[in-house]
């Protein structure tokens, strides 16, 4: 079951195309990833699905309601975490949260409620009652999208959730993250400009100047765009076509198994060798003619 569904969703701006006729659908408690430069239309995209802008042309259906004529309906199945913090920095974790519950129609009871069950799933609970300032980036996120969970929104957008972040603390979002896909089934709609953390959505959508320039699974689309390399360490001329390194011979493989036979060929001529798979990070070069950090 297909629980976002977008046909030719479109917003112009003058005589720009933010957005240019995109379609496209995610199923049911997947991960989708949607990638592109800054500026490529992904937060508009996102204003749009959200409710929070309106499309100059095309249609999309979020959770079964269509979006311009249903838009309170969407707004209380969807959750957003944004990329830069949004909570008060002035109240406390608790207050914070109890008062995005009843923003969004509960009641203090029921926002009680969504509090105690957000708060195990995301570990708040030695934070609670410190003040929201206080907090470490990481800490500070988790808040984030404990707020966009109170209402149990089918569908979670994430902008660029782990931006700033080290290492660690980025892991930790995404335990959660995933916690929530294997637990609560959730859909999440990912844009990020980490390409490993692409890698692990269950489709991907790459858009430039506001068009889908490709779409697909992340194996999918490494098929497509991304070549392994075959490094072979030598100090000798081999017989072979390849970019000299030096380390010795660098050679472009249409498929893995390519460097089987091609191994065995010098194998009496080099000292080691070494595949270097394609990555999401050539996908997005090869599509996009750029590497998503520019």
């Amino acid at each position: 079951m297909n629980i976002i569904e977008v046909q030719d969703l479109t917003k112009t701006y003058g005589d720009l195309t933010a957005v240019n006729h995109i379609q496209f659908s995610v199923e049911e408690g997947t991960m989708l990833g949607f990638l592109g430069v800054n500026g490529a239309g992904k937060s508009t995209a996102i204003n749009m699905l959200s409710t929070l802008l309106k499309p100059d042309a095309g249609s999309a259906t979020i959770c079964g309601h269509v979006l311009g004529k249903e838009d309170e309906q969407i707004r209380r199945k969807i959750g957003i975490v944004y990329q830069a913090n949004v909570l008060d920095d002035l109240l406390s974790v608790k207050e914070n949260l109890i008062c995005r519950g009843i923003l969004h129609g509960a009641t203090r009871a029921e926002a009680q409620q969504a509090l105690t069950r957000v708060s195990e799933i995301l570990k708040l609970g030695d934070i609670l009652k410190k003040r929201y300032k206080l907090l470490s980036g990481g800490q500070k996120r988790r808040c984030e999208i404990a707020a966009a969970l109170m209402h149990t929104p089918q569908i979670l957008f994430l902008d660029e959730p782990t931006t700033g972040l080290d290492p660690a603390t980025r892991k930790d979002v995404w335990q959660i993250v995933e916690t929530l896909r294997k637990e609560e089934k959730m859909t999440v709609f990912l844009t990020t400009h980490y390409m490993e953390e692409a890698a692990e959505a269950d489709q991907i959508i790459i858009l430039d100047h506001g068009s889908i320039v490709t779409s697909g699974t992340p194996f999918e689309l490494k098929e497509r765009y991304a070549k392994d390399k075959l490094r072979l360490f030598t100090d000798k001329k081999l017989p072979l076509e390849g970019k000299t390194t030096p380390f010795g011979l660098e050679i472009t493989l249409n498929a893995t198994l390519e460097a089987l036979p091609i191994i065995q060929s010098v194998q009496d001529k080099i000292q080691g060798f070494e595949v270097i798979q394609g990555n999401m990070d050539d996908v997005f070069l090869n599509a996009v003619g750029k590497a998503l950090e520019d």
